[in-house]
C-alpha cells in the first residue's frame, strides 16, 4: 500500500511539473493565463489510496501587464471581456490576444487566422449587425464640394476700390485674394479664387473666379460699426459640367468674419468634398472602431470590434494556451462594444502580456522537488523494509 501511495504522489508531482513548466515557458506569451494543478485524494471508501491531479485551472480573471507595441491593429483589453473570432468550422472562440490584420479578401483576422467578429458600419446612429468585419480595400468615390467655410478679418484700414474698377488681372482694383479648393463630382480639383474689394466703410465686395476664369460676383458682405458681419448675399459659385462631371454649386459661408483695424488675416478656409482615394491602411480606436484610411486624407469607420463577457468566465473550456470556448458552466457570451456593459475599454497599440508570476512558479518548482524527494524516500524506505523482511524469513 505504501508503494502505491508514494508512486501516486510521484505521478501527480510529474503532472504538476508539466503545468509549472508550461507556465514558465509561456511567461512571454501574449494573453496567456497561468494554470494551476489541483491535488485531490484518491479514496477507496474511507481509506486513502493515494493522490492525483483532480483538475488544472487557469487564472483567467487576472489580467496581465499591458505592453506597448505601437502597431495600429494591436489592442489590449483594460478590464473584462474577450475578443471574439470564428474559425473555419464556424465555432466561436474567445481570446485576450488582440493581434489583428486584414486578409487578402479584406476580412479582419486574428493571429490564428480566424475571422474577428464585430459590428457593421453605423447607420442612422445605430451599430450594424454582428458578424465578420470586412474592410473596403479599393477606391472610395469622390464627393463633390458643396460648401466652403471662410472666416477671417477684412481690414478696416483697406482703401476703397469702387466696383466699377474691378479687374482680376489688376491687383490695385482689389484689396486681397484668397484661394480655396473645390472638387467636382468626379473628384477633379478646381481652384476657386475670392477677390475682396472694399466698397465703402461698411461693405466689402467679393468677386469669384474658377481656375483663373471669372464666374460670378460680387457677393456683398456688410458690417456694423463694431466690425461684426451683419449680412452676406450672393456667396454661391457655380461649377460647370465638364469632362463627364455633372454641374454643381458651392455656397461660401462667411459667418464669423470681422472688419477690424490692423492686418487682414484668415483663420478658416475649409471646403467639404474630396477626390477619390485608394486604401492605405487601417487602425483601431480606443472605442473599438476600425478606421480605414485612404490616400485622399479621408477616413471612415468600417466596423467596431465586439467583446464577449461571461457570467462565469473561469469555467470556459481551454482549446489552446490563449483561446477558450463557451460551455454550459460558463454561460452564453454577452456581446457588447468595448466600454459598454461589463466589457472593458481598449488600449490600442498595445497587447496584454502573460499573467504568469515567475517568482511563484520557481517557488512551486522547489516545493515540487521537496515533495518528489519525500515520496522517493518513502519508496526507498519501503524497499529496505521489504528487503530486511525477506532476509529474516
Amino acid at each position: 500500500m505504501s508503494f502505491d501511495i508514494a508512486l501516486s504522489g510521484i505521478q501527480a508531482i510529474n503532472e504538476q511539473l508539466d503545468t509549472v513548466s508550461n507556465n514558465i515557458a509561456n511567461a512571454a506569451t501574449y494573453g496567456f493565463k497561468a494554470g494551476r494543478a489541483n491535488f485531490s485524494s484518491v479514496m477507496a471508501g474511507s481509506q486513502v489510496n493515494g493522490v492525483e491531479i483532480g483538475s488544472v485551472t487557469q487564472n483567467i480573471s487576472q489580467n496581465g501587464s499591458t505592453q506597448t507595441t505601437g502597431r495600429g491593429l494591436d489592442a489590449a483589453i483594460d478590464g473584462r471581456g474577450f475578443f471574439v473570432s470564428v474559425n473555419s468550422q464556424g465555432t466561436s472562440q474567445y481570446s485576450r490576444v488582440g493581434i489583428f490584420s486584414p486578409d487578402k479578401k479584406g476580412f479582419l483576422i486574428d493571429s490564428n487566422g480566424n475571422k474577428v467578429q464585430g459590428y457593421g458600419p453605423t447607420k442612422g446612429g445605430a451599430l450594424g449587425p454582428v458578424g465578420d468585419i470586412q474592410i473596403p480595400t479599393g477606391q472610395i468615390p469622390a464627393v463633390a464640394t458643396t460648401g466652403i467655410k471662410y472666416v477671417g478679418n477684412l481690414s478696416a484700414d483697406w482703401t476703397v476700390t469702387p466696383a466699377a474698377s474691378f479687374d482680376m488681372t489688376k491687383s490695385d482694383t482689389y484689396n486681397m485674394v484668397k484661394q480655396s479648393i473645390a472638387y467636382d463630382s468626379l473628384g477633379t480639383q478646381h481652384t476657386l479664387s475670392q477677390y475682396f474689394a472694399k466698397q465703402d466703410a461698411n461693405t466689402v465686395n467679393v468677386y469669384y473666379s474658377l481656375d483663373g476664369k471669372p464666374v460670378t460676383g460680387p457677393a456683398v458682405l456688410t458690417f456694423d460699426a463694431t466690425g461684426q458681419l451683419t449680412g452676406a448675399t450672393g456667396g454661391t459659385v457655380a461649377i460647370p459640367a465638364a469632362n463627364g462631371a455633372s454641374a454643381g454649386s458651392v455656397a461660401i459661408d462667411y459667418t464669423g468674419t470681422t472688419r477690424f483695424a490692423g492686418e487682414a488675416s484668415t483663420t478658416t478656409n475649409r471646403s467639404d468634398g474630396y477626390a477619390s482615394g485608394s486604401f492605405v491602411g487601417v487602425e483601431l480606436s480606443s472605442d473599438g472602431s476600425l478606421v480605414a484610411k485612404y490616400s485622399n486624407d479621408q477616413s471612415q469607420v468600417v466596423g467596431t470590434v465586439a467583446l464577449a463577457t461571461f457570467a462565469n468566465e473561469g469555467a470556459l473550456s481551454s482549446i489552446s494556451n490563449t483561446s477558450w470556448v463557451a460551455n454550459a458552466e460558463s454561460g452564453a457570451a454577452l456581446i457588447d462594444p468595448p466600454g459598454v456593459g461589463l466589457s472593458g475599454k481598449l488600449t490600442t497599440g498595445a497587447l496584454e502580456g502573460s499573467n504568469v508570476d515567475i517568482t511563484s512558479q520557481l517557488v512551486g518548482l522547489m516545493t515540487s522537488q521537496r515533495n518528489y524527494q519525500a515520496n522517493s524516500k518513502v519508496l526507498t524506505t519501503e524497499s529496505q523494509m521489504m528487503q530486511a523482511l525477506m532476509q529474516a524469513l
